[in-house]
């Protein structure tokens, strides 16, 4: 049955293919549809109806997978896992970041509105829904109990950071930012208008620093698609059935 003549589907969502593989490897019963150029794998996982597709990288190609999502799907909950870049001295390689609130670091409509302030929203901050959170962050303890798992405020902007210089001053500037990747603000924008919840959870896979083009790539491919479906089988024991 189409999500659009049947029960409301979570969205599981991951910006490039490795992040995801795992993940559509436990719906073998999803089929595929082509709109606006994605793939959306309709199928079931941990006896939910869901729909998985990949966002592709980037604020605008995460916000019109969002709206695709809830306007064709009509999906009532979103999960974007994937992985991220570590701010906060805290932070490691490895680490778990669940975001409680998204921010993009490089909206500035300044002197109009403050910096980081979506202009007309009145808001630079989005926050995650907190039921939703509170599950990721039980899931990502109990699937991988040797990772450290943080929670707070995650940063987003059509940048791949990638020098020491760059994320000092991401550091500097937004004090309190644990992470810095590139898709989650948009999501959270998207959902806020539509009234949807929405959680976020990260895997860091580089500091980054000057080498984050390295350890990004072996990270990806070596290590975060097994955490995404490992977060997102927990997560779903977690969520009520329909």
């Amino acid at each position: 049955m189409r999500p659009s003549e049947g029960a409301p589907r979570i969205a599981l969502i991951g910006a490039m293919q490795e992040e995801l593989s795992a993940v559509l490897a436990l719906m073998p019963d999803a089929h595929c549809e082509t709109v606006a150029g994605r793939q959306f794998w309709l199928g079931h996982l941990s006896g939910h109806a869901v729909v998985a597709v990949l966002s592709g990288i980037g604020k605008v190609a995460a916000a019109i997978t969002a709206t695709v999502l809830i306007e064709k799907y009509q999906v009532h909950s979103i999960l974007f896992t994937g992985v991220a870049g570590g701010l906060a001295p805290q932070v490691k390689v490895g680490d778990v970041v669940v975001g409680t609130e998204l921010l993009q670091h490089d909206m500035d409509a300044s002197p109009l509105f403050p910096p980081y302030e979506v202009p007309l929203l009145g808001r630079s901050r989005f926050q995650a829904d907190q039921r939703m959170t509170q599950w990721l962050l039980e899931s990502a303890a109990q699937a991988l109990p040797h990772a450290q798992v943080h929670a707070g405020l995650i940063i987003s902007g059509d940048q791949f950071v990638s020098s020491a210089s760059e994320s000092q001053r991401l550091q500097s500037a937004i004090s309190d930012a644990l992470a810095v990747e590139m898709e989650g603000a948009a999501l959270a924008q998207v959902c806020h208008a539509y009234g949807i919840p929405l959680a976020v959870v990260r895997t860091l896979s580089d500091r980054a620093d000057d080498d984050a083009h390295i350890d990004f790539t072996q990270f990806v491919k070596n290590v975060a698609s097994g955490y995404s479906a490992a977060i997102v089988s927990e997560f779903l024991k977690r969520f009520p059935k329909a």
